[in-house]
């Protein structure tokens, strides 16, 4: 059954399979997009959501875009215009590597892959890591304060809890060692990132876990999302491919 350009679904067990790399690449950004939404709206500012990008107007947290663009030829010209470029820390995810933000004062922070892998758990790791869904405020709290390394800084606001994203953690005697977060947008995708492991944890078992949890919480579809360098070639260990290039942009001028 077609259910959309180049999306198809299969029955019993249903499995949903994106054939058109195009395709992955568009609901990779906009899954993006929404968790940095979600994220941005928790610190009570209102992204906007166009074909070609979400912005928003007022600077956002630490660690998280002002901009990401969703279609490839987005007009490099109203995005800048639709972000706060006076304030330090101004990015802009540049989801298809196209644009040219030079001359608006940005220089390129680093850049990276986007990634997919099929619905499906991967192989058992053998990790002694027990791995369940974050439900409160106080969890979420000890999970971003493994996720940071330090204390909890309240990035991650407990609304987010019911919106449809999931905070994965990993434990070890009862202490979060590893986690990610697992994001189910509007598209037939759900995207994975945040991952860590800490106190001598495998990362491979790490992402390892992560998958389990998403294909138990969300059989059949497919996992995408964006890594660079050493973490990448742990999620091409993992089952991932790598798709088009991303680049984030900062502003310095």
């Amino acid at each position: 059954m077609l259910i959309a350009p180049g999306y198809a679904v299969w029955q019993d067990p249903p499995v949903i399979i994106i054939r058109d790399p195009g395709e992955l690449l568009l609901a990779a950004a906009r899954n993006n997009a929404e968790w940095c939404d979600a994220v941005v709206r928790g610190h009570g500012a209102a992204g906007e959501f166009t074909p070609d990008a979400w912005t928003s107007a007022r600077r956002t947290p630490l660690l998280y875009p002002d901009a990401v663009s969703l279609a490839p030829g987005a007009s490099a010209a109203g995005l800048v215009a639709a972000i706060d470029t006076d304030g330090p820390g101004c990015s802009v995810k540049d989801s298809f590597a196209d644009l040219d933000l030079t001359g608006d004062g940005f220089e390129v922070l680093f850049e990276a892959r986007w990634i997919h892998r099929p619905a499906g758990a991967p192989a058992a790791s053998g990790s002694r890591l027990e791995w369940s869904e974050v439900t409160t405020a106080d969890e979420l709290e000890a999970w971003e304060a493994a996720w940071g390394g330090e204390r909890s800084t309240g990035l991650f606001h407990p609304a987010l809890l019911r919106h449809g994203i999931v905070f994965l953690a990993g434990r070890a005697d009862g202490r979060i060692v590893a986690g990610a977060v697992a994001n189910r947008g509007g598209d037939p995708v759900v995207g994975l990132s945040n991952l860590f492991a800490h106190d001598g944890s495998d990362t491979d078992a790490a992402w390892a876990g992560a998958l389990t949890a998403i294909a138990t919480r969300w059989p059949g579809l497919p996992v995408v999302g964006y890594e660079a360098g050493d973490d990448l070639a742990a999620a091409v260990r993992a089952g991932f491919t790598p798709l088009g290039p991303l680049r984030v942009w900062l502003h310095t001028a």
